[in-house]
């Protein structure tokens, strides 16, 4: 088991609490399944894996961790840099994806563009549509 701190989720620190009164003898087994609406088959395994690894189980292995096809905090700076410059500003998005994948080399799909910039508060801009009235 490795020391330090532990971060759980209340529902987590629920089963945790669940599980300890089951180790304890307090609560059976069917008790602990029927509070936690899981199989008897499942609260055996958290069990064990309780009495082996202490609460850390019950928490995800990659909790706090940063996704492996997640972008670069470094890729999102230049993207910004790049937006910002004078002659890209009135570029819209999609035109924008396909500028960075050809002048600059950086792929990246435009649902990924559309959050960082968004994020940044970039607003893409929208054809200006003629208000004229209707005259009766």
């Amino acid at each position: 088991m490795k020391e330090g701190k532990i971060t759980l989720t209340m529902k987590q620190l629920k089963r945790y609490q669940v599980i300890c009164s089951y180790i304890d003898k307090q609560i059976t087994r069917r008790e602990a399944a029927e509070l936690l609406s899981l199989s008897e088959r499942q609260i055996t395994r958290l069990k064990k894996g309780v009495v082996e690894s202490g609460a850390e189980f019950l928490t995800h292995k990659n909790t706090g961790k940063k996704p492996v096809h997640s972008i670069s905090n470094e890729v999102k700076e230049a993207i910004l840099k790049i937006k910002k410059t004078n002659s890209l500003k009135n570029v819209n998005f999609l035109h924008f994806k396909e500028i960075l994948s050809e002048e600059y080399s950086i792929e990246i799909s435009y649902s990924s563009l559309y959050s960082i910039l968004k994020n940044a508060e970039i607003k893409s801009p929208m054809k200006k549509k003629n208000q004229a009235q209707k005259i009766s």
